[in-house]
Order: structure tokens, then C-alpha cells, then sequence
């Protein structure tokens, strides 16, 4: 069952690729930087913060991203994957991502392997200089590799910073210029 909703999950990704209008090309890499709650819908709830790096470069169509989070009762996970950004309109960004990577509990909820793959969905607004600020959601699973796969839910506010200098100047292009009269 999770084997076919994360293959339904990457199928989405592409149909919504092949589908997105070119203004997703336009953007720049995006650090993004998110705080919110770990495993929030069951009783191991605790917050989490995390860093996440978003590059403007395309395998076809899909963006590489890595990443980690780290939540307050000492659990860890880095990951490496795949997203998209589709726009609705110039300030709307839907981010689906699909990604794996290792898990270390800490303190925190055992999810039964350390190999975990992550299905995500951001929302976000865009701002003229770029940046977005949104709501991530997203779910960490073991996909059955192991007999315990409890699974996790997290959910955190994000703000994705643009990185480099060709964001400001593509900001200042799309701004509109007051003339002033002499």
C-alpha cells in the first residue's frame, strides 16, 4: 500500500511537471529554514527545526534537494531527493518532493529502520525578491522494509531564502518603475 502511494506520488510529480508553465525555470536555488512539530497526530509529538537546500538546476524537470531536520528530543534525518515547483499564478508554489535517507531516533519515536523515505508537499507565497513563506507537510516511513513501520507526520512553517545574486536583479526587473518627472 505505501510502495503504491509513493509510486502514485512520483507519478504525480511527473504529470505536474510535464504540465507546469515555464515561469518555474525562472527562480533561483532556495535555502529553506523550517520549525514546527514532529510526529504531531500521535503521542510522541516534539518540535523540530530543519535546514533544507532546493537547487534551480533540472534533472528533466525535477529539482535535487538535501536536507535535514532535527527534533528536540534529539532525533535526526538527513535526506537527499527529488521535487517540483508548480505555480498557480505569480505568487502561489506547490512543492512536491520525494525523498530517502537515514534516520537516527535519539530520544525520540523508534520508526523501525534507519533507512527512511520522505513524501513531502510545501505551500508557499512568493514575494518579489522571491523568498517564499509556507507550510511543509510531510511523512517519514520505512516503506516495510522492516516488521515496525510506524511511520511520522510533520508539519512546520517554512521561509525559503533565494541564494545568489541573480535573484536580487531578477526581483528589480520584475518590480514595475515609477517615472519621475523633471
Amino acid at each position: 500500500m505505501k510502495n503504491r502511494l509513493s509510486g502514485a506520488l512520483l507519478g504525480a510529480l511527473v504529470l505536474i511537471g510535464a504540465a507546469a508553465g515555464p515561469a518555474r525555470a525562472q527562480d533561483p536555488d532556495f535555502l529553506t529554514f523550517g520549525a514546527g512539530a514532529f510526529d504531531f497526530n500521535d503521542d510522541s509529538t516534539a518540535g523540530v527545526v530543519s535546514l533544507e537546500y532546493l537547487s534551480a538546476k533540472r534533472l528533466l524537470f525535477l529539482q535535487p534537494l538535501a536536507g535535514f531536520m532535527v527534533t528536540f528530543d534529539g532525533g535526526v534525518y538527513g535526506y537527499a531527493g527529488l521535487g517540483l515547483d508548480v505555480f498557480f499564478g505569480r505568487r502561489i508554489v506547490a512543492t512536491p518532493s520525494f525523498s530517502f535517507g537515514l534516520y537516527g531516533e535519539g530520544d525520540g519515536k523508534d520508526l523501525g529502520h534507519v533507512v527512511e523515505f520522505r513524501s513531502a508537499i510545501q505551500i508557499a507565497y512568493r514575494f518579489d525578491d522571491r523568498s517564499r513563506l509556507g507550510v511543509l507537510y510531510h511523512h517519514l516511513s520505512n516503506a516495510g522494509i522492516d516488521d515496525t513501520n510506524p511511520g511520522a507526520n510533520t508539519l512546520m512553517l517554512t521561509y525559503s531564502r533565494p541564494l545568489g545574486r541573480s535573484s536580487s536583479r531578477q526581483a528589480r526587473r520584475a518590480r514595475p518603475r515609477s517615472r519621475s518627472r523633471r
